[in-house]
């Protein structure tokens, strides 16, 4: 699991209008550094001027910036680099990568030699400078469609390699990422090389499409750390439609033999979020063509929608794990007897399915409040212990929580109703149950009902309060909870409508039920990743010394129900200070992947002790499990 941090100074570098070669736009820029005790961070970017005006209809030509940096964030000295001189780049240079070999640097572009662009004309080339202010040479590289070129930054086995995208332009053919050895620096740019190798592709590519709609390219030049060759790159779902999503994503490649993928990430690292990067000259687009190790954080640096650059940032190790499925596994462990609840054929209230608890640790013991559902589709609140928070040490075959008004009553025969998926928030000496209320005509709302602890503890459930509806008429809304503190002096109240989680903050939970009116967005779902179709508030927040601890449930286009975790400002909890990029837990085990739904894990309780957080999860919507992992862990991951 990790957490990806947009830079603050985003976007770093932006068009300039008293550069006529970059008043449009710059973008897709690469770093590296100068290696030496004096550092120096030389980046080089693609940047676009205006087209001219005569003749009618000229192109917006591509050439490539350069600007230095001594910290990685500020950069200076910009100045045109490379431009079109030749037939074979005359109408651009576009998207460079830059490796430093042998006390040279080696930029790799695209050249676009044909207008209007046409596949055949796309194709890579190479220039080479010592210091960033003369190029040494210039060369056509590929006498094929290609992109996306670069050197990787040591030798292996003795050559010299790089790693590039093929077929990027050609509709007929599918874009492959590719890796290429070479005995001596000649043969980067020698075509005879290059036919043999193009007629042999097969055996230098790597696969990595997850379907056959994706389209994939070399983001940055690959990095060497401990663990294997790091590659960034650009993972585009749905290429071919107008729902294609741009993300970002990463392989590890072996030291020793580059075709070898030891690792890989599973979703997007990240996607289009940021208002730099969702409009521009085109929308919805981050592209990553650079990256630096420094602090063993990945600094990824990108273009956003096609206009400016831009960097985030990725603790190395984070990102490595989250490749390795014993490490993942590691990260979070589920009991290893769980499920710890199923249904009970003997309870009638319960014999159906038991799932979604709510948890709350009072004097020693986890008090667990599940949802419990009967043969009719009745759902109702039963009450499990746990003195370990793992093993069940007491469990009631009776109902604690029933139906007891016409929007929880049975609207229907047979179909769904009742008391649904409770959070509970403890405040002073009440305990305040927020659940989805349905009766199975009208759209689920969010009813809420208190109790004493003392009341709570003695077993007297008569002294639940007269349940009542907090949110409005006609809007569907769940997975609700009251924050266990005020916030300005404001109860905070945390609910999902349609696909978001959304808060409102009322005076008085007197009023609750005409105050909760507004619905303010405090997350959404991120299109591409892991939570693309759908989130939803997980349990109650845990109080952190680095912020309130958020978890929430997110869905797939796939329908997979996953957690995951934000980490919200103590005192203004609407300031999102992270959010995992990666799921923490979802359905891998029969009993998530099975059941009256399918592929889900869907906690709404969470208690901590000492440095261990358990999450209580329903499983398929059928049974109950709990996993543990470090609270220690998941901060140091998210500050």
């Amino acid at each position: 699991m990790f957490i990806v941090k947009r830079s603050i100074r985003n976007p770093i570098l932006t068009p300039l209008t008293q550069h006529p070669w970059e008043t449009f736009a710059t973008f897709n820029w690469a770093p590296v550094s100068s290696g030496d005790k004096k550092e120096v961070i030389h980046c080089v970017y693609r940047a676009i001027t205006e087209p001219v005006l005569i003749p009618k209809d000229s192109p917006y030509i591509s050439s490539i910036g350069y600007a230095m940096s001594k910290d990685g964030i500020n950069y200076y000295n910009r100045a045109q680099l490379i431009k079109p001189e030749f037939d074979w780049e005359q109408y651009g240079c576009e998207d460079p990568r830059v490796t430093k070999m042998n006390g040279k640097y080696f930029i790799f572009y695209t050249a676009l030699s044909l207008y209007p662009f046409q596949y055949d004309g796309i194709k890579v080339a190479c220039a080479i400078t010592k210091d960033f202010k003369t190029i040494e040479s210039k060369h056509l590289v590929t006498p094929f469609n290609a992109k996306a070129m670069a050197l990787f930054p040591a030798k292996i086995n003795g050559k010299l390699a790089a790693i590039l995208t093929v077929n990027t332009d050609n509709a007929k053919r599918t874009a492959k990422i590719a890796i290429a050895e070479f005995d001596k620096e000649e043969d980067i740019w020698n075509p005879v090389y290059w036919k043999t190798w193009y007629r042999n592709l097969a055996k230098h590519t790597l696969r990595i499409r997850r379907t056959i709609t994706d389209h994939v390219e070399v983001g940055a030049a690959p990095i060497k750390t401990k663990y294997g060759w790091l590659l960034i790159y650009a993972h585009i779902q749905d290429y071919n439609t107008n729902q294609k999503i741009f993300g970002i994503e990463a392989l590890l490649l072996d030291l020793k033999d580059p075709k070898k993928i030891i690792g890989r990430t599973h979703n997007p690292i990240f996607v289009p979020q940021e208002t730099y990067e969702k409009y521009g000259q085109i929308p919805d687009v981050i592209f990553p063509s650079g990256a630096l190790l420094r602090d063993q954080h990945i600094w990824i640096y990108y273009g956003a929608a096609d206009t400016t650059s831009c960097i985030a940032e990725v603790r190395l190790d984070d990102l490595v794990n989250s490749m390795d499925p014993v490490k993942r596994h590691n990260y979070v462990k589920r009991y290893k007897k769980n499920p710890t609840l199923e249904p009970i054929a003997e309870h009638p209230f319960e014999s159906r399915a038991v799932f979604n608890p709510a948890a709350v640790d009072i004097d020693g013991k986890v008090h667990i409040v599940y949802r419990a559902m009967s043969e009719d589709n009745t759902s109702t609140m039963g009450y499990a212990v746990s003195k370990d928070g793992l093993k069940i040490d007491e469990r009631l075959s009776e109902p604690i929580y029933v139906p007891r008004k016409n929007f929880e009553g049975k609207g229907i025969p047979n179909g769904n109703s009742g008391c649904e998926d409770p959070r509970i928030t403890r405040i002073g000496n009440m305990l305040h149950m927020c659940y989805t209320a349905y009766n199975g005509l009208e759209v689920p709302r969010v009813a809420l009902s208190s109790i004493s602890v003392k009341n709570f503890l003695s077993r007297a459930w008569d002294k639940w309060s007269e349940p009542i509806i907090i949110t409005p008429a006609g809007i569907d809304d769940k997975d609700a909870c009251i924050m266990p503190e005020k916030v300005n002096g404001q109860y905070m109240v945390i609910h999902r409508i349609k696909s978001q989680i959304c808060v409102d903050f009322v005076n008085s939970l007197e009023t609750i039920a005409d105050e909760v009116t507004k619905g303010i967005r405090l997350m959404g779902p991120r299109h591409g990743m892991w939570d693309s179709k759908k989130i939803g508030l997980a349990g109650t927040p845990i109080k952190t010394k680095e912020g309130w601890l958020f978890f929430y449930h997110g869905v797939s286009e796939e329908n997979f129900y996953s957690l995951g975790a934000a980490l919200l400002d103590l005192k203004n909890p609407m300031h999102i200070l992270a959010r995992t990029n990666e799921s923490i837990l979802r359905p891998e085990k029969k009993y998530e992947l099975e059941g009256q739904i399918p592929n889900v894990v869907f906690p709404c309780g969470h208690i901590l002790r000492g440095d261990t957080i358990y999450h209580y999860y329903g499983g398929g919507d059928t049974v109950i499990g709990v996993a543990t992992h470090s609270l220690s862990d998941l901060l140091k991951m998210m500050s």
